[in-house]
């Protein structure tokens, strides 16, 4: 990403200033989109589908009012239980913070707008993405409330049974594309055809889209949002592990968990949507001049959001639509029917792949 920014200026960067844009970078794909789907999805589109106005006083038709929240948890008391642990529990929010910063690194937004490109990206992204699991356990154990321990259990018994098949999900696009380079599945998608025909390429959506259920049902799990929010169940254990947080730790396991659901669309984006491409037949029409590799690290990014926000719309239109799982029902839908189904779609996929 910043090779190509260089490259463009005809000016070279020292290795601090790369890390420095590259941070200041991070947060904004990280900090933004979480702001705008929160706004958009959590306090406007919810309020309409259940027919009220939701935020209305802060700034133009409530378009402040995600800064309103912010500032209000900013001025909070820091409150600690007398009998917490005081290092584990304020450390607790940013390890969780910190996977999702790290989930970020290998997203291609762009033939070269990436912050790390390695060989193993989607390795790499599922690796980091379990490390939320460790601040939650932190969280609820730390609290010394039983609420939070209780709420934290769930969560890790309930994390580690849906990352099964969030990671078989993803092995049917990794036997498709041939790799596990971002950058490579997007290639593989961009370039690939259907019979013959490569107008539009061949979005693994087509040919996975079993995996892609799978995919968006686990993250929904991972994010522990309805129906799969045990962990923090208010009618059970008021909030979960987060029970004992108040202001501005509260406020970054909120972000938290936004940020990851929009990170998550990002990485769905790149494996079954084709990433930052688009279809052959409109670059032909668009870049006929050949700039096209060009012209997608600045389209590329918009491209991206475009499909993180219709791939995020689904998440809280199931957030808000379906009731809650018990317990057994959520370990027995993940073990007994999304487990075996990936399974199955992985003996396809390599059976398809080497007939074809």
């Amino acid at each position: 990403m910043t090779s190509t920014l260089a490259s463009s200026l005809a000016v070279e960067f020292a290795y601090w200033q790369t890390s420095i844009f590259k941070l200041a970078m991070a947060f904004v794909a990280v900090l933004i989109p979480a702001g705008g789907t929160v706004y958009l999805y959590l306090f406007k589109m919810v309020s309409f589908m259940q027919s009220r106005l939701g935020p209305m006083e802060a700034g133009p038709y409530g378009s402040l009012q995600l800064l309103a929240e912010v500032g209000k948890s900013a001025q909070k008391e820091d409150i600690v239980p007398h009998k917490a642990d005081f290092f584990v529990f304020k450390a607790a929010p940013y390890v969780v913070l910190l996977s999702t910063f790290l989930l970020v690194l290998v997203v291609p937004f762009g033939p070269d707008a990436v912050f790390a490109d390695y060989d193993t990206g989607i390795f790499f992204a599922l690796a980091v993405s379990s490390i939320s699991v460790i601040g939650i356990l932190m969280a609820g154990w730390a609290s010394a409330s039983k609420y939070s321990l209780l709420g934290g259990l769930r969560a890790a018994g309930q994390l580690i049974a849906y990352e099964l098949p969030l990671v078989l999900a993803v092995v049917g696009v990794v036997i498709q594309a041939g790799t596990l380079n971002m950058q490579g599945i997007v290639s593989a998608q961009i370039d690939g055809e259907i019979f013959g025909w490569g107008a539009i390429g061949n979005p693994f959506i087509l040919t996975q889209i079993v995996g892609f259920f799978i995919f968006m049902v686990a993250v929904q799990a991972e994010l522990t949002q309805v129906p799969f929010d045990m962990p923090i169940a208010e009618s059970e254990l008021v909030s979960g592990y987060m029970t004992e947080y108040s202001g501005f730790r509260f406020l970054m396991f909120f972000i938290g968990e936004f940020a990851t659901a929009n990170i998550f669309a990002f990485l769905a984006a790149v494996l079954f949507l084709g990433g930052w491409g688009i279809p052959p037949f409109v670059a032909d029409l668009l870049f006929a001049d050949g700039n096209y590799s060009n012209w997608m690290n600045l389209v590329g990014p918009l491209v991206m959001a475009t499909k993180m926000l219709g791939l995020t719309f689904i998440v809280y239109w199931v957030r808000f639509t379906y009731p809650r799982f018990r317990e057994d029902q959520l370990q027995k839908f993940a073990w007994k029917f999304l487990i075996p189904l990936a399974l199955a779609n992985i003996a396809a996929t390599g059976l398809l792949k080497v007939v074809l």
